[in-house]
């Protein structure tokens, strides 16, 4: 039953994103329904996201999810949330990579493999367009945690 959810959810996934390719600039930061968190603060979603923590704010321990350099919601997530623009952010990676004090977050093409991989790990989080979101009203494998207009 739950392969054969995945299956559906996965066709509604990219369906959504389809038809939200216009972005809205509005993010929503987001996590597995199973994960047992309500809420997030922006400061707890970027010190996460700059391996500064891997932790959500009840102690269950998260990956980060990131998308590639090029796509708008990343741009839009490093500006809001993080307050970097992408040159201080491949500085400030640099930095910690060459002192193997970190390394970024693994990084995927798009809100729908974000989503992808949301839906099938409890212990990850990451970010999309809102308009994706939002446009899957009825999937229940996601939860909105923290919403950035």
């Amino acid at each position: 039953m739950k392969k054969i959810r995945m299956v559906v959810a996965g066709a509604l996934l990219f369906a959504g994103v389809q038809s939200a390719s216009s972005a809205s600039g509005e993010l929503a930061i987001i996590v597995n329904a199973n994960n047992q968190v309500s809420e997030i603060t922006a400061e707890q979603v970027a010190s996460i996201f700059l391996g500064k923590s891997r932790r959500l704010p009840d102690g269950t321990k998260v990956i980060p999810i990131d998308q590639f350099e090029g796509e708008k919601p990343r741009a839009e997530f490093y500006s809001k949330i993080v307050q970097k623009s992408q040159s201080q952010l491949n500085s400030y990676w640099s930095r910690l990579i060459f002192t193997g004090k970190g390394q970024p977050p693994f990084a995927v093409t798009g809100d729908s493999e974000v989503l992808e991989f949301i839906a099938s790990n409890p212990n990850m989080i990451g970010y999309v367009d809102l308009a994706t979101v939002e446009s899957l009203a009825g999937v229940s494998d996601i939860k909105v945690l923290l919403t950035v207009r």
